[in-house]
């Protein structure tokens, strides 16, 4: 599941400090805080926008000087509510090229989504807590460890959750591209 990123976002309801709290005596060990700033694009051969579900995306980040392009497509791909998505990244030495490229070939900037990120990791689970410009604060958390099946880790994930005394918000079934465009 190399290329596969499964994971669960919520609104986070509770004062996120308990939460560390809790990570912090269970062990876990918490990243710096980054900035990411991610642009998506639409392409001009597929418009990721139409139809009825959303189902791919097109970023380039900018995280702390460095650099990445990333495509993700969303599975199963005909639902609104999706249970995991092929990721494709890779780091690119200069952002500003890649979007001149992009323009050139006719893409186009869709939304940027600005947030704040801090990451715990713990029981081969990350934990993010997002603060994204005026959509607020979020909570996610993402399988890291070996799965064979996305069921797998989708169960070791709700376990996790379960194991947690937190309040949290309703799951989110969608990015933060779709919440900046109002498609969610």
């Amino acid at each position: 599941m190399k290329y596969t990123e499964v994971e669960q976002k919520f609104k986070l309801l509770s004062d996120p400090q308990e939460l560390k709290d809790q990570l912090t005596a269970r062990g876990g060990r918490v990243g710096r805080p980054t900035r990411q700033v991610d642009h998506y694009y639409n392409a001009p051969h597929k418009d990721f926008l139409s139809g009825d579900v959303i189902s791919e995306w097109l970023r380039i980040r900018i995280e702390d000087g460095i650099s990445s392009l990333n495509f993700k497509r969303w599975y199963p791909l005909e639902r609104k509510i999706k249970t995991h998505c092929d990721e494709f990244e890779s780091t690119v030495s200069d952002a500003t090229a890649v979007q001149h490229i992009l323009d050139s070939l006719d893409f186009t900037k869709l939304t940027t989504v600005d947030k704040t990120r801090e990451e715990w990791f713990i029981d081969s689970i990350a934990v993010a807590f997002d603060s994204v410009g005026d959509l607020g604060d979020f909570i996610e958390f993402e399988y890291k460890g070996e799965a064979e099946t996305v069921e797998e880790a989708t169960e070791k994930i709700e376990s996790f959750i379960a194991g947690l005394d937190i309040k949290l918000g309703d799951r989110i079934h969608a990015g933060y591209p779709h919440l900046t465009l109002g498609l969610a």
